[in-house]
């Protein structure tokens, strides 16, 4: 069993990996990692996530969906405020290709995006967005105490109803990390200080 990190120094050591290794993860690495997502807390303990592990065949798959969806995007987008956003994601796509392992997040009691929700429904998405938030960063952190690196995705919104389509009644998409031996160590990125994001009130 490989010895973890301080938690800490795994929590400032974790960075945004965009360039992988070829080498595969272990299965165990990979449950350890799912693990951890599972020991995110959750509001009214729903756990409302299925984790959806593509390796091989699988993760072609799921690659091919997604140019789809990019190309897609292009001609008919779904995010018409977001079009200068695209390169990014066709970036993120050549980053997904690299990792070894890719791991979606849905949301198994999601709302399609087209549906009207009450307000009550509307607190309940944002409390299950916080949980899954959760699920996904103590997967980024389990990752980094292992010793491999992470990139917690969001682009995958540009291909929503292709890989909706390929993930089936798993529940509706929400993000997707990528996992992998990282080939590259990017320094941290600056952050703001705590006088501009901190009210102390006594």
């Amino acid at each position: 069993m490989k010895q973890s990190k301080d938690m800490l120094e795994v929590l400032h050591g974790r960075r945004s990996i965009r360039r992988y290794q070829s080498t595969p993860v272990s299965r165990a690495d990979i449950e350890t990692i799912l693990c951890a997502g599972s020991a995110a807390p959750s509001s009214k303990n729903r756990q409302p996530w299925r984790f959806i592990v593509a390796e091989g065949s699988a993760k072609e798959e799921a690659l091919a969906a997604m140019d789809r969806g990019l190309t897609r995007e292009r001609e008919t987008p779904l995010l018409p405020g977001s079009v200068r956003y695209l390169a990014g994601a066709k970036a993120t796509l050549n980053i997904m290709r690299q990792a070894p392992v890719l791991i979606f997040v849905a949301d198994p009691i999601g709302m399609d995006l087209h549906t009207v929700l009450t307000a009550e429904e509307r607190i309940y998405e944002r409390c299950n967005a916080q949980s899954i938030g959760a699920a996904v960063e103590n997967m980024t952190l389990a990752a980094t105490a292992l010793g491999l690196g992470s990139l917690w995705i969001c682009d995958t919104c540009f291909a929503q109803a292709e890989l909706q389509d390929w993930l089936g009644e798993a529940g509706e998409l929400v993000a997707a990390l990528a996992v992998g031996y990282a080939d590259e160590a990017p320094p941290a990125r600056p952050r703001r200080p705590l006088e501009e994001t901190v009210i102390w009130r006594a």
